[in-house]
């Protein structure tokens, strides 16, 4: 079943990075021209040798994105398949259109939206290129704090639930996960690298670019995989019950 499961959440996600190719390419790539425009023109005010082009634009934009996008959404369509194996069952009584609905707005809040919050995307071209190990370490940081922050909060509920009630356990464990992620968000380190006079609305919309992408991807992993996965499930589902009935008229 897990095997299953695996191959039907590759599948998704691999159409999941066709689309977000898609969204990327009409509103992401855009400001990327732009913010290669910016630093083509800070390079000769300040009279600095061209680099060489190892991958043209054309390519880039074209056949390198959609790579990226469709190795990205398979690679998180079959852990988030590993992910819906493990919890379906395990944090409620849903079905599996809604456990895997719940599955990717949880991971889309705690993986894309928490670190976006203290780390926000930047174009290729903004920060200084020495820090991009420093700044790719503090982004991974963030997410598994943030991910682990999500799994506190889910314990707490858990273990409030049989004295609190349904609303107000899982009201401390979202007070308690906003409060581990405000900690550790003042405590990490604060990353400042725009140039000066670097166009805020080209940096605005690509952020928002960034959003959508992964926006795009989370939404289609979600939709897309409950759908598999119920029509894989649901066979299972209705045979279990007949079992016993079977077993009582042929003893």
């Amino acid at each position: 079943m897990v095997r299953s499961l695996l191959i039907r959440g590759m599948l998704v996600g691999a159409a999941a990075g066709f689309l977000a190719f898609l969204f990327a390419h009409h509103f992401g790539e855009p400001q990327v021209a732009h913010a290669i425009a910016f630093e083509d023109h800070l390079a000769k005010l300040h009279h600095d040798p061209a680099e060489a082009e190892i991958v043209s634009r054309g390519t880039q934009r074209t056949w390198g994105l959609l790579t990226g996008t469709l190795a990205m959404g398979t690679a998180l369509g079959g852990l988030f398949a590993l992910a819906f194996a493990w919890a379906y069952g395990r944090i409620g009584s849903w079905g599996p259109r809604a456990t895997a609905a719940i599955l990717a707005a949880a991971a889309y809040l705690t993986i894309v939206l928490v670190p976006f919050t203290k780390y926000p995307a930047n174009p290729p071209t903004v920060g200084n290129p020495d820090t991009i190990g420093r700044r790719t370490v503090l982004y991974f940081v963030m997410i598994v704090i943030s991910l682990a922050a999500a799994l506190a909060a889910g314990r707490i509920r858990r273990s409030l639930l049989p004295r609190l009630g349904a609303w107000n356990a899982a009201t401390v464990a979202v007070a308690a996960f906003v409060v581990l992620v405000a900690v550790a968000q003042l405590l990490l380190p604060v990353v400042h690298e725009t140039p000066a006079g670097f166009p805020a609305d080209v940096l605005y919309r690509f952020r928002l670019a960034s959003l959508g992408i992964n926006a795009t991807i989370w939404l289609a992993v979600g939709l897309g995989f409950g759908y598999a996965a119920e029509r894989l499930l649901s066979p299972a589902a209705r045979r279990a019950p007949a079992a016993p009935a079977a077993a009582t008229q042929h003893p």
